[in-house]
């Protein structure tokens, strides 16, 4: 092979990783030189202004993705470079691309399947380069950043899409809907024997035949295929305690996170991760032996994967209930043969505590009980269709950024429609990602009439993308747009009152009001404490009365239709 059609990693030393421009000009080469086998092009603009990118190889030459799709054709799609700290996925990237346009036998060997893939997702964090900020990560020499410019992890950013790169990957993915995912990282975490460790999907939350494929059939199949080319793999090490020879759970990837995203489109999603402590070489290594054991897969059983998802999505037109929300199984794990280290603690020599430590002078191997099933528990009943306000835009626009079909409300009207009170939230304690995200919401469901305005949005459940909206607009669901805060101004009262004037009103209140009359009452049984506060006493009258009630105040404002 040409000097010139080596990467950064293959001259060197093998402890190297690209940078942007080298990477972007390198695939803007191959795309000249093999314009039969790729078709690479910018996809959009990061908030720095920086060019995203994205190429299609394809064995037979067709590119437009309306004609794969109409095609049914298999969908793979390799996503690199979204924690430009851990690189391994953009160099065996740019290789594997590289292969497949030098190489006639490995191209072929794709069939039908079209390989998509994004060479480096986050540019913005791919500029700031060092070597410190993963603090316990062995190389490369040099590599990027985690955050992007605005200082957002763009693996938490999908539902919410506060960067225009969440944005672009929205539009893109929901527009190639892809059959296969696999996002590449790099681990942080306890000490063990494996190079390669991974996030899968969770299967009962993809659920129905769709779930079951990837735990009974793929999964096995991965794992085998990554022992036969070298690499034995296990599960993502997330220790249920403090070591994992006592135990270790799947991580529940909610929409947030790209696999959990990827579950929304009812597409299968990995996230392997790779173990900081092994050197970049190794990791790179295993990281490219992944994605190929994972594109073999495809490859051999699209047709499969390809019916299941249309099953799944057509399964979600006639759903009676949705499940929102899941949670681990405590009672009932399973078991991994485990490859580890002996967990030992010793005094620390900075404090007066014990702290932990892994002694690689004592491998074991050893099952271990693994936390893999989360029922769902918390599951809504499906409406006929949402009503989304159109002054709600930003929500309006991510529905329409991820293809879910929207219809406008042509004539104002007045509608019997459900909808739900915020009975209380709990935000954390701190920002997370730019927002105040609400761990904790307790609701009522209600009957109310509300009115339909001219330009409002209907949202049906009878289509491809149900999944989507049920899981963005159920509150409770785990990464609701109401969980990050994008209803937050209705938990707002906008009136107040002058608290001299409005203590003989409230007198009046509770003598024409019998049903605030009784509330009040029950109040004081539960509250005898705060009988002494003027403010808690008024604040209850005025926010449970009915004559000065703000209609708005609390409501969540997208609706249900029956």
């Amino acid at each position: 092979m040409s000097t010139e059609m080596t990467t950064p990693f293959e001259r060197g030393n093998q402890n190297q990783t690209t940078t942007w421009a080298d990477c972007i000009a390198w695939y803007e080469t191959l795309a000249r030189d093999f314009p039969g086998v790729l078709r690479f092009a910018q996809v959009g603009t990061s908030d720095a202004g920086v060019p995203i990118h994205a190429g299609v190889v394809s064995a037979d030459g067709v590119f437009e993705r309306d004609a794969i799709k109409a095609a049914a054709r298999p969908v793979f799609f390799n996503n690199n470079g979204i924690h430009p700290g851990e690189p391994e996925g953009v160099d065996a990237c740019m290789a594997l691309v590289r292969d497949f346009c030098l190489e006639p036998q490995r191209l072929a060997a794709l069939g039908k399947t079209v390989f998509l893939f994004v060479p480096l997702y986050n540019v913005d964090g791919a500029f700031n380069r060092n070597d410190t900020s993963r603090v316990n990560q062995d190389g490369p020499e040099r590599f990027g950043f985690r955050g992007n410019s605005r200082h957002l992890d763009l693996n938490r950013d999908f539902v919410k899409c506060d960067t225009l790169a969440a944005q672009v990957f929205n539009k893109l993915f929901a527009a190639w809907s892809p059959d296969v995912m696999v996002d590449t990282h790099t681990s942080n975490g306890a000490d063990y024997a494996y190079t390669m460790t991974l996030i899968h999907t969770q299967a009962d939350k993809l659920g129905g035949e769709l779930g079951a494929f990837l735990r009974d059939t793929m999964l096995p199949a991965m794992y085998a295929g990554m022992d036969a080319r070298g690499w034995p793999t296990c599960p993502y090490v997330n220790p249920v305690k403090d070591s994992p020879d006592q135990g270790i759970a799947e991580f529940l990837e909610t929409a947030r996170f790209s696999t959990g995203y990827a579950a929304l489109h009812d597409t299968i999603g990995f996230m392997p991760e790779t173990h900081m402590l092994k050197p970049f070489a190794d990791r790179y290594h295993s990281m490219r032996a992944l994605v190929e054991t994972a594109l073999d897969f495809t490859v051999a059983h699209g047709d499969r994967i390809v019916a299941l998802r249309r099953a799944a999505k057509q399964s979600g037109r006639m759903r009676a209930q949705w499940p929102i929300h899941w949670a681990m199984d405590e009672a009932n794990p399973s078991s991994f043969r485990f490859k580890g280290y002996e967990a030992r603690y010793k005094p620390s020599l900075l404090g007066d505590y014990q702290r932990l430590w892994y002694d690689r002078s004592a491998p074991f191997e050893r099952d271990i009980p693994y936390f893999n099933r989360f029922p769902a528990d918390i599951v809504v009943p499906a409406p006929r269709a949402y009503v989304v306000p159109q002054q709600w835009r930003e929500v309006v626009e991510r529905l329409q950024w991820n293809g879910v079909r929207l219809e406008r409300v042509e004539n104002e009207r007045e509608q019997e429609v459900g909808c739900y009170h915020v009975a209380s939230v709990t935000p954390r304690g701190n920002a997370y990602e730019g927002h105040m995200f609400h761990d904790d919401v307790r609701l009522e469901k209600r009957r109310a009439v509300a009115t339909l305005r001219a330009g409002d949005w209907i949202v049906p459940l009878d289509q491809d993308n149900a999944r989507y909206a049920v899981e963005t607009l159920e509150p409770l669901a785990h990464d609701s747009l109401f969980r990050w805060g994008f209803f937050n101004s209705v938990l707002e009262k906008k009136e107040a009152y002058s608290d001299y004037v409005f203590e003989d009103e409230a007198s009046r209140l509770l003598a024409s009001e019998p049903e605030l009359a009784a509330q009040f009452a029950a109040w004081k049984a539960a509250n005898p404490a705060l009988l002494k506060e003027q403010g808690a006493v008024l604040d209850f009258i005025f926010a449970n009365c009915t004559r000065y009630r703000e209609p708005e105040w609390r409501r969540y404002p997208v609706f249900m239709l029956d």
